[in-house]
């Protein structure tokens, strides 16, 4: 198991937590939680080491394409694949959205 962190500029903190996926062959879960404003943090623990370059890009690309509300994001990998990731992170902030939205 490989333990990689990494931060980002963002917005003002989430108003909620949010989870997508599951911890699974191929899969991954990304839990969501409001972080303080300005900053939002990755934790990402893998079953696959050596991709820490991989996973920086990849993060970089989703959280860095709009902006995004300040959270702490925790990732539990199974080896999924960079689409799996970024789908879930995006599901996650979709549900952040629409509760935010209600």
């Amino acid at each position: 198991m490989e333990q990689l962190n990494f931060a980002f500029p963002a917005l003002a903190p989430a108003s909620g937590r949010a989870l997508a996926g599951v911890v699974g062959s191929g899969d991954l879960e990304v839990l969501v939680e409001p972080n303080a404003a300005g900053t939002t943090t990755v934790s990402v623990t893998t079953s696959v080491t050596g991709m820490g370059r991989v996973w920086e890009a990849v993060l970089s690309r989703v959280l860095a394409a709009t902006p995004l509300p300040a959270t702490k994001i925790e990732i539990n990998d199974f080896g999924a694949t960079p689409g799996v990731v970024r789908m879930r992170i995006e599901q996650a902030f979709e549900e952040l959205s629409g509760r935010e939205g209600r």
